[in-house]
């Protein structure tokens, strides 16, 4: 509703905004310069982050940026995830059907990654999602699945993806020694400071086409960003709120005391809680 009375061609703060027009913060840049070489080499890597400060955002662009002639992708999201089941899902993903032993399909998707790097000169990424929440069994087995000619070659590029608590609270600890000590590249992901925050917010407004307008007032830009402690998912919750506040409200510019009362009256109640 709000669309057209602001002008607007798209929805600025959806979910399904495409990834060459999602904001590119200084260490998303980096991030994705760190996981190209990731892919490069066939490394592993660990990604971390406060829940909504990008991470699903890097993994599309990442995703997006990768030559499909050149890389096969691999998306796993399970938090129930067995070792047996990671090969599988890994297999499936790949068109294959998974013998049922775990070693067996740990074998078949070696010898299955050699035919892809071998005959058909690609490389497989394999990006495992919701990584925090993983069981210490299914972390281990990364250790002997990397383990591969006595440590000689990398099958492939498997990049953990997972909130803060992953390395904070899994990985540091003694009983990962082995399996941290493997690990190539940590990124983590930090929240969005007072400037970013702001170009944030024009970032996603430019894609939904209302140019260079001046929608949210420096103050609201303000309160948004101490709401929303710069965390991106915040960001949006808010600014989609106060556009629908505003429509309603027949503003123009909406301003830092519309935020407060958007915080106040619509964030909190009904359920909804930042």
């Amino acid at each position: 509703m709000y669309r057209e009375f602001y002008g607007m061609k798209h929805q600025p703060f959806s979910r399904n905004v495409p990834p060459e027009a999602l904001y590119e913060s200084k260490a998303m840049t980096e991030a994705l310069g760190r996981l190209a070489y990731v892919a490069d080499r066939q490394l592993f890597a660990v990604v971390t982050a406060d829940a909504g400060c990008g991470k699903s955002t890097l993994i599309r662009k990442f995703a997006s940026s990768l030559p499909k002639e050149k890389y096969i992708f691999l998306y796993l999201s399970d938090s129930k995830l067995t070792p047996r089941w990671f090969y599988k899902g890994m297999l499936d993903q790949l068109g294959l059907e998974a013998r049922f032993y775990r070693g067996d399909a740990k074998r078949q998707l070696q010898k299955e990654i050699e035919i892809i790097r071998g005959v058909h000169g690609q490389r497989v990424v394999c990006v495992l999602d919701e990584a925090h929440l993983l069981e210490k069994e299914t972390i281990e087995e990364f250790r002997f699945l990397l383990n591969y000619r006595f440590d000689s070659v990398s099958p492939m590029a498997l990049i953990l993806v997972g909130q803060t608590e992953l390395w904070e609270d899994k990985l540091r600890l003694k009983r990962y020694d082995a399996v941290r000590q493997r690990i190539d590249i940590n990124c983590v992901l930090p929240h969005l400071d007072r400037t970013e925050t702001e170009r944030y917010i024009k970032s996603h407004l430019k894609y939904a086409g209302v140019g260079e307008r001046e929608l949210f007032s420096r103050r609201a830009m303000d309160e948004i960003f101490r709401i929303s402690s710069g965390i991106p998912r915040l960001v949006n919750r808010i600014c989609e709120k106060a556009l629908m506040y505003g429509y309603q409200q027949g503003l123009r510019i909406i301003d830092d005391q519309d935020v407060l009362y958007v915080s106040d009256h619509e964030m909190l109640n009904g359920g909804e809680q930042l």
